[in-house]
Formats: structure tokens, C-alpha cells, sequence
């Protein structure tokens, strides 16, 4: 929500803060891709298994080895194994099943991107919906909703001011 109040394009599922950002901005001004509620529960049913998209993807299957080999770690080889334990046998996320989805989705932020016209266009639609965002909302929001108080008129003297 920060970075699109400053203007950045979001990549992401439909989940969690991405779900009211199109809510505010339209779907169409975000890159959306990957599983909906309806298909993880699907892939749940029938069984997740993220060796399967290990052993089908090759570019996804370089990138992991790469990561779990210390590619990217040289000094630490073994820094990023237990990411890549988690991401293969305990990955409650399916992260493995949105890869080709996600991959899908960037070559369209790079299609865009060669458009400046439309791409400001995008920048500008996010900006100009994600007031309901700002931090003086969602701070007066928790502190009725959740903190259950009401905001003072009570004046608190700064600091550095001498007091009487």
C-alpha cells in the first residue's frame, strides 16, 4: 500500500492488502496472477506437491538449485537451504504453483513498461485511488475498530517547550 500511494505498480495474487488495493484502483490497474481462494482449496483437496513443478519447470528448477547451491551465496553456500526445503516440503503458500502465472504476468509489466503513455496512466490511477490508505485513516480506523478509543482534541506540548 506504501509503495502504490508513491506511485509503484503492484505485482501480486489476489490476497490480503492486493484484494482492497483493486478493490480502490481496479483490478486493471494491477498485475494480478495466480491461484484464487477457490484454487488452493482445489489444490488442497487434491494435493499439493511442489517437487511436481520442480520437476516440470526447467527455468524454476535452475533458479531453486541455484539458490539451494550457493549461486547467489558463494561465501555462504548453505545460506538459503532451509528456503528451499521449505519451498519444496512444507510450503503452505504453493509459491511453486503461481511461478509460470507470475512469470506470465511480468512479461506483461514489461510490455507496458515499453509504453510510457500507459504506464504513467496506471502510476497515476493507483496514486489517485489510494487515499484510503494514508496512515491518518488507518491509524484513526485501529484506534476505533480495534483499540477501542476515540480521538482527543487534548494539546501535547512538544518536547523542547519549557513547561510553566
Amino acid at each position: 500500500m506504501k509503495f502504490m500511494l508513491n506511485g509503484a505498480l503492484t505485482i501480486g495474487t489476489m490476497d490480503g492488502a492486493n484484494v482492497e488495493m483493486a478493490e480502490e484502483a481496479g483490478a486493471e490497474n494491477l498485475f494480478i496472477f495466480g491461484l484464487r481462494v477457490e484454487d488452493v482449496q482445489a489444490l488442497d483437496q487434491k494435493g499439493y506437491n511442489a517437487q511436481e513443478y520442480y520437476d516440470r519447470l526447467p527455468e524454476l528448477r535452475q533458479a531453486v538449485d541455484q539458490i539451494r547451491d550457493g549461486f547467489f551465496s558463494p561465501s555462504e553456500p548453505d545460506c538459503f537451504k532451509d528456503i528451499v526445503s521449505m519451498l519444496l516440503y512444507h510450503d503452505r503458500f504453493k509459491v511453486f504453483a503461481d511461478y509460470e502465472a507470475y512469470v506470465a504476468c511480468q512479461a506483461q509489466v514489461d510490455q507496458l513498461y515499453q509504453n510510457p503513455k500507459e504506464w504513467t496512466k496506471k502510476v497515476i490511477r493507483n496514486i489517485a485511488c489510494s487515499g484510503k490508505f494514508s496512515s491518518d485513516r488507518t491509524i484513526t480506523e485501529y484506534a476505533r475498530e480495534i483499540w477501542g478509543v476515540e480521538p482527543s482534541d487534548l494539546q501535547i506540548p512538544t518536547p523542547n517547550i519549557p513547561k510553566d
